[in-house]
């Protein structure tokens, strides 16, 4: 790299010009003698394979490690995370050229994550199996302290510590999943290779949203809601979206209703909610998400089981109906 350089962007007319200054270190001349310059300009396309990518063990050569040079990987904005987003995109660019389909990459990274986590998620869980054991005590002590909630979260944190129960055991998996969702968002707005990425059916594009929207019927009625003022951006929701809550929705059912009313009905929304903000992400996310919540329910299921803890996936679903018929 030369010791300064300096990019314009001048409009001529109608027709916008772009300059770029590159100074390299000053030389003397002699009288009479000979000097030169040698300097290189990459101008295209920053593909991985191209540009390279530095990773300790592993990595993809390119000019960063062709030319010798210092940290050309850098080209590519890898993010604060880079530590994540870089091996996020090694695993999807083999997964990629295994398969053929950057589609197919992201399930198996996904079930690569699970994997690799799997230690954290089975003790998680069996502190779930746990607690949901210990939920006659636990409505017990609350009935017993109602009118006490300082002794009455003693009371349950001595009733953890005799169970060995962490109570924040629910939120490891989620909270796992977060820098996962993260790098894999960062390689899909910072990589070339993902852009016009199919998948399968309507997905032709990994890095765009679902194209599909429920409220024009999925193209049966001609209009576009998303110009609606104000609400618009609300107003495109496609199929995996949609299949995501679904699969959201049955994951926290998973689980028995939290005791208090305001968790309660937090936990009933929150599929709804990320449903709706999921909507306007890259299309690989939202697949993503949908299959890691259907792994996350077959994983929890079998844990819980082996724990002697019963599934109410079907108890509280079919709940939810019998009081919306009582109710109506």
């Amino acid at each position: 790299m030369g010791r300064d350089s300096v990019a314009r962007h001048n409009g001529v007319g109608n027709l916008p010009t772009y300059q770029t200054d590159y100074l390299l270190d000053p030389q003397t001349i002699a009288p009479g003698a000979t000097g030169t310059a040698d300097g290189r300009l990459f101008a295209g396309a920053k593909e991985v394979n191209v540009v390279g990518i530095n990773f300790p063990l592993v990595g993809i050569g390119g000019y960063n490690t062709q030319l010798g040079l210092n940290h050309f990987d850098l080209l590519i904005d890898w993010g604060w995370f880079y530590f994540i987003t870089k091996p996020m995109f090694l695993a999807m660019d083999f997964f990629f050229h295994l398969f053929g389909n950057f589609g197919l990459a992201i399930l198996m990274v996904t079930v690569l994550v699970k994997v690799i986590f799997f230690p954290l998620a089975n003790k998680s869980y069996a502190s779930m199996a746990k607690m949901k054991a210990v939920q006659p005590q636990m409505a017990a002590l609350r009935e017993r302290y109602a009118d006490d909630r300082v002794k009455q979260q003693q009371a349950l944190m001595e009733l953890y510590k005799k169970e060995k129960i962490n109570p924040l055991a629910g939120c490891l998996p989620i909270a796992i999943q977060i820098p996962v969702f993260f790098s894999l968002y960062k390689v899909l707005f910072v990589t070339i290779e993902m852009r016009h990425a199919p998948f399968f059916g309507w997905i032709h594009d990994l890095s765009a949203p679902d194209p599909t929207n429920i409220f024009t019927l999925f193209g049966l009625i001609p209009v576009d809601p998303t110009i609606v003022p104000v609400v618009g951006h609300f107003l495109h929701l496609g199929i995996w979206p949609l299949i995501m809550g679904v699969t959201m929705w049955v994951q926290m059912k998973l689980n028995p209703a939290p005791p208090d009313p305001a968790q309660a009905m937090i936990f009933n929304w929150m599929p709804v909610i990320f449903t709706f903000m999921l909507a306007s992400f890259p299309a690989g996310l939202v697949i993503y998400w949908a299959w890691n919540n259907s792994l996350s329910v077959t994983q929890q299921s079998i844990i819980m089981r082996r724990h002697g803890a019963k599934i109410e996936l079907f108890d509280n679903i079919k709940a939810l109906f019998v009081k919306k018929r009582t109710q109506g």
